[in-house]
């Protein structure tokens, strides 16, 4: 495996677009044996904090053991550094070493969260979006039901397209060489957070359920790196996310929710972004600020 295809996020098309790589190990087990599965996150990366949530919100900690990858990245891809870094389950010193276990022809881009099955000693699946469901699956009675049955149509269409904008959207913006693609992506952004300033204006959560489903958190993990990196080292820098109250109260609310507020290292999530992009940020500087306040009020506890 090349250093390059560890490193990368994807590759740059013909016109300069960034194209993101298209997850390459999708196993959906119907349950989780506990004790089995080790999932792999770095608590820098947006998809992989998306298991992370889930994870703690569902109750499955008891479940599924956990272990993080080092923020810093560099040309040999994400890395276990010792500490709080470390790898207990199988010692490794890159996640590559995992991918290249599970398939040792696999010349892709190692990422993460990566569902682990310790048993086969192999990885089951590494795209985020199947792992939410896997968890969903193996809650306990009494957990959150983050894709309750009669909002799914809506979760989903609402899923498509923050993915499609926004959730990959500021990627396709930070990356594109192409003037003209980076201001129609930025463009197509904007309208879907103004697209959900105006929903959340009349809803609590996206979906218009009674508690936040999976797509709340989806969102969640974009719009709390937002102002911190996106609209500056990005270049999403229409408007931030405080100067949308809607959504600014949304996100306070949704980080204020029990054990979600630990899950939010914003050290790890600046120093990962800043230093680990040298197309984008070369001399590797990490802004100091901005300052926000996820712990002030956001009076929505009147909307339904």
């Amino acid at each position: 495996m090349s250093s390059a295809a560890q490193f990368s996020l994807g590759r740059e098309g013909a016109s300069g677009r960034f194209e993101r790589q298209a997850s390459a190990f999708r196993e959906q087990p119907a349950s989780l044996e506990p004790g089995r599965y080790h999932l792999y996150v770095s608590y820098a990366c947006p998809w992989a904090h998306r298991t992370i949530i889930a994870r703690e919100l569902l109750g499955l900690a008891g479940v599924v053991s956990m272990s993080a990858v080092d923020p810093i990245r560099d040309d040999r891809g994400w890395a276990f550094t010792g500490g709080e870094y470390a790898d207990p389950v199988n010692g490794w010193t890159y996640l590559s070493e995992g991918y290249a276990a599970t398939d040792p022809g696999f010349a892709g881009r190692v990422s993460v969260p990566v569902l682990w099955d310790t048993h086969a000693k192999r990885i089951v699946n590494n795209e985020s979006a199947d792992i939410l469901r896997i968890l969903e699956a193996s809650a306990p009675a009494g957990a959150p039901d983050l894709y309750p049955p009669e909002a799914r149509e809506e979760i989903d269409a609402l899923n498509g397209r923050i993915y499609d904008t926004l959730n990959n959207g500021v990627y396709q913006a930070g990356f594109s060489e192409d003037q003209a693609f980076y201001e129609e992506t930025v463009t197509e952004l904007f309208a879907t957070l103004d697209f959900l300033e105006d929903l959340l204006g009349r809803r609590r959560w996206l979906a218009g359920t009674p508690e936040p489903t999976e797509a709340d958190w989806r969102l969640f993990t974009t719009l709390v790196r937002f102002d911190s990196v996106y609209a500056i080292h990005f270049k999403c820098s229409v408007r931030r996310i405080v100067d949308l109250p809607n959504l600014w109260g949304y996100l306070r609310e949704l980080h204020q929710r029990p054990h979600v507020a630990e899950t939010v290292r914003m050290d790890e999530i600046k120093r990962h972004y800043y230093t680990t992009h040298p197309s984008v940020n070369p001399q590797r500087k990490v802004p100091v600020g901005p300052a926000l306040d996820f712990t002030a009020p956001h009076a929505r506890e009147g909307l339904s």
